[in-house]
């Protein structure tokens, strides 16, 4: 379970703002930009933030309220033609961030869309032990860590449930472009289990059902002590089960479960689609039912390589709220 080999299914339909929509979204975000204090940490920025997500054109209002209630097939949303950079004075972005652990902790245009449109979908989330807990984060290549299996690695990254070994893992996962790679090779991979459950034969079905798996936390995680307990791969209703895996970082704890994995992965990758993003693009990927990853590419270190920022909604906010410190918004 080395390489996604190849790329079976066209990329979800895609949601296209219009010229009209486009400004309307703009004029939302860059006055969000300048709301102080300016930090998108900060609790009063996220609830102005909240507030002014009804504020979004109708027919994205509802594209996400539709997407909210049942993810489709596909389990993803694609939307297009959102701003990345303010409408006022100089429209040129920052270079593109190179160093560890990056994120955006003052508030900007494209920070703002992104925070705003998952707010419709749930509360945002941090964790503690992942880039310090910023809400906003950054997935960039980073020198040094290009082999890595995490957001700041270069190398094919592996499909996975996002956070797939934390109880309280998000339930969206956002990535917005904020910078298309210059080479055109990185493409952002998804697979659905609602499409690739029909691939699988009963017996692997019976056996990933379950708590026969041991997942690992990610590099990008630091410093976590808690035994992660086993877990089934696919869990629920057996005719739409949820999935929880992560193809680097889970284990099968018998032989029986090691050939099932490998069935099910197979069948991801038979439904698997990939997309070049362009900046502007959005990207919500319904982490129940779709594992995600990107394929592999050579970063340039030049200021011009892919840029995404990240952010995660969960729909049970309370659930989370004894490992919430003072009821904020970063997950211990």
């Amino acid at each position: 379970m080395t390489q996604i080999d190849t790329v079976a299914a066209a990329p979800p339909a895609a949601f296209v703002l219009t010229e009209a929509e486009y400004r309307q979204t703009s004029e939302i975000a860059d006055r969000l930009a300048r709301v102080e204090p300016g930090r998108t940490d900060d609790q009063q920025w996220l609830a102005a933030v909240r507030d002014a997500s009804v504020e979004l054109p109708t027919r994205l209002l509802v594209e996400l309220r539709r997407f909210r209630r049942d993810a489709g097939p596909d389990a993803v949303l694609l939307i297009r033609n959102l701003p990345v950079s303010p409408a006022y004075g100089s429209r040129e972005l920052p270079r593109t961030p190179t160093q560890p652990g990056s994120v955006e902790r003052i508030a900007t245009t494209a920070a703002a869309i992104i925070t705003a449109a998952m707010l419709q979908l749930g509360e945002v989330v941090a964790f503690r032990n992942e880039k310090t807990g910023a809400l906003v984060q950054n997935v960039v290549p980073v020198p040094g860590q290009e082999t890595l299996q995490s957001n700041a690695g270069s190398v094919l990254l592996e499909m996975h449930n996002e956070n797939a070994f934390h109880p309280n893992r998000p339930d969206y996962v956002g990535l917005l472009c904020v910078r298309e790679d210059p080479t055109g090779q990185a493409r952002l991979c998804t697979a659905s289990v609602r499409r690739a459950l029909p691939l699988l034969s009963a017996q692997a079905r019976q056996v990933l059902s379950g708590e026969r798996f041991l997942t690992e936390a990610p590099p990008s995680f630091e410093a976590l002590e808690s035994v992660v307990p086993a877990h089934a791969v696919l869990q629920g209703a057996g005719e739409d089960p949820d999935i929880l895996v992560d193809f680097s970082a889970t284990h099968p704890l018998d032989d029986e479960a090691r050939v099932a994995m490998a069935e099910l992965r197979d069948a991801l990758v038979q439904v698997s689609s990939a997309l070049a993003l362009r900046a502007g693009d959005l990207a919500i990927v319904d982490n129940r039912l779709a594992v995600h990853g990107r394929t592999p590419f050579t970063p340039r270190y030049d200021g011009t390589d892919r840029w995404l920022h990240r952010v995660y909604a969960s729909l049970d906010h309370r659930r989370s709220r004894p490992v919430r410190r003072d009821g904020g918004s970063v997950l211990g």
